[in-house]
C-alpha cells in the first residue's frame, strides 16, 4: 500500500527466495509451521495507520466503560461461565478489513474483535524473518508503544509470567502438539519459558492444579489460556481431571469469560465511522430495506464458521424465535484488493494486538498480524491452492 516500498519488495521477490524464507522457519522450528505464511508483509501508509488507531480508540472507549460488564452479562453461554473473573481482559485482538471510502482513500472497517490471545509469540519472530530476507525500510515498524522486540517480549513476560517461576505458568490448550498454531506455542516457550500443557495432563487436588514435567509434579499458579469451549466440543467424550468451569486456585492470564464478552456480542455497542452497523437479530422488528448489504453471523462461533454472506428475509424468518438472540446482522464490508502481487491485487485484513495488564486503566496496542486473501472471505477454505495469501505481518508508517 506504500507504492515505493511495494515496488522495491516485489523487485526483490522470487519464488526461490520465498522457499528459502520458509526453509529458514522450518529449520528453526522443524515440523511446527502448519499454516500458510504469505509471500509478503503489508506496508501500511500513515493515512491508514492513523485511521486504525482512531478506530481502536473508539473501541477501547466502550470496553473501558464502567458498565461494560453489565452490558455483556448475556454474552456468556449457559454452562460456560468460568468462576473468579477479573475486572477486564488481558488480551484483545481487533480485526479490520482494508477498504476504500467514497473518495477512494484507504479506510479500515471493523470485522470482528475478541478478548483472547492471538499469535503474540510468532509475530515478532515473523517480522524479524521478513527483515532478514527482504528490504524493509527502517522507518516502518510492526510494533506500537515499544521500541523493539526485546522490549515487546519483556512487556509480554511481565504480564504473563509476572513474579512467578515460569514453570508455574502454563499455556493451556487441548492437544497442543496437534494445533495449527503450535509454532506460536513453541515460540512462547522459547521467549517466556512458559510451556504448552494439554488439558488432559492437568491433575486437580482440591482447588489446586498440577502438571508433571521431567518426572516432577509442579503446582500451576497461572494459566495463559489458549483454549476455547468451541474446541472442546470436538471431543464430546473427553474425560479430564480439570474442567474450565471448575473453581480453582489459579490466576487466569486471559480469563475465559472475556472471550465471550469481547466478541461479536460487543459489535452492536460500538459506534464509529470505521465500524459497520450491527444488530442483534432478536432486537429487530423490521429488517433493513437493503438486506442484501448485510451478513448473518452466529454469535457463538469461531473462525468464521456459520457465517452467511447472502441472506434474504425468508432466511431470517426461518430462524426460530428462541434462537434469534444467538445471531447478529452486520452490514457487509467490501474488502478492497490493494496488495500488489506479481499477478494481480490481493485483499488484506489487519489484526491489531493489545495487552492489558491488570493494574492498567486501558489496554496497550503492541503489535499486529495480517491475513491476505484472494477469495470471497479471508479464511483458509476460501484460499486453497492460491499464492500470495495467508498469515503475515504489517509494517506501519507511524
Amino acid at each position: 500500500m506504500i507504492q515505493s516500498v511495494r515496488q522495491t519488495f516485489n523487485q526483490a521477490f522470487s519464488p526461490e527466495h520465498y522457499r528459502a524464507f520458509l526453509d529458514k522457519i522450518n529449520a528453526d522450528f522443524p515440523g511446527q509451521l502448519d499454516f500458510r505464511v504469505a509471500e509478503t508483509p503489508v506496508f501500511v501508509p500513515k493515512v491508514l495507520t492513523d485511521k486504525l488507531l482512531t478506530a481502536c480508540n473508539d473501541i477501547v472507549n466502550v470496553i473501558t466503560r464502567s458498565d461494560f460488564k453489565t452490558l455483556t452479562e448475556q454474552a456468556i453461554p449457559e454452562g460456560q461461565r468460568v468462576p473468579n473473573e477479573d475486572d477486564h481482559t488481558q488480551f484483545m485482538a481487533v480485526d479490520f478489513a482494508v477498504c476504500t471510502d467514497e473518495s477512494g482513500e484507504l479506510t479500515p472497517q471493523l470485522i470482528e474483535l475478541q478478548g483472547f490471545p492471538s499469535l503474540y509469540g510468532f509475530q515478532p519472530y515473523l517480522a524479524d524473518q521478513f527483515r532478514a530476507n527482504y528490504p524493509i525500510p527502517e522507518n516502518l515498524s510492526h510494533l506500537f508503544s515499544v521500541a523493539n522486540n526485546a522490549e515487546y517480549l519483556e512487556r509480554l513476560r511481565q504480564m504473563v509470567v509476572g513474579d512467578c517461576n515460569p514453570e508455574e505458568v502454563i499455556l493451556l490448550e487441548i492437544y497442543p502438539e496437534q494445533q495449527k498454531t503450535r509454532i506460536d506455542f513453541t515460540l512462547t516457550e522459547k521467549f517466556l519459558g512458559v510451556a504448552a500443557v494439554c488439558l488432559t495432563k492437568i491433575k486437580k487436588e482440591g482447588r489446586a492444579l498440577y502438571y508433571e514435567k521431567d518426572g516432577r509434579t509442579i503446582r500451576i499458579r497461572r494459566i495463559y489460556n489458549r483454549l476455547i469451549f468451541d474446541d472442546l466440543q470436538h471431543y464430546p467424550d473427553l474425560k479430564t481431571d480439570f474442567y474450565l468451569t471448575d473453581d480453582v486456585d489459579v490466576e487466569w492470564i486471559g480469563h475465559p469469560n472475556w472471550f465471550f464478552r469481547i466478541s461479536k456480542y460487543t459489535l452492536p455497542l460500538l459506534k464509529s465511522p470505521y465500524i459497520p452497523a450491527s444488530y442483534f437479530l432478536s432486537d429487530l422488528t423490521d429488517y433493513p430495506a437493503d438486506l442484501e448489504n448485510y451478513v448473518l453471523k452466529p454469535l457463538f462461533s469461531f473462525a468464521g464458521s456459520g457465517v452467511k454472506l447472502h441472506i434474504t428475509s425468508t432466511d431470517l424468518d426461518a430462524i426460530p424465535s428462541e434462537q434469534r438472540s444467538g445471531y447478529l446482522l452486520q452490514r457487509k464490508v467490501t474488502y478492497e484488493p490493494v496488495i500488489q502481487s506479481p499477478d494481480g491485487l490481493v485483499k488484506s485484513e489487519i489484526r491489531m494486538l493489545f495487552i492489558w495488564p491488570k493494574e492498567d486503566e486501558r489496554p496497550t496496542l503492541l503489535t499486529n498480524l495480517s491475513r491476505l486473501s484472494r477469495g470471497e472471505m479471508i479464511g483458509v477454505n476460501f484460499n486453497k491452492n492460491k499464492d500470495w495469501v495467508g498469515g503475515t505481518v504489517c509494517f506501519f508508517e507511524q
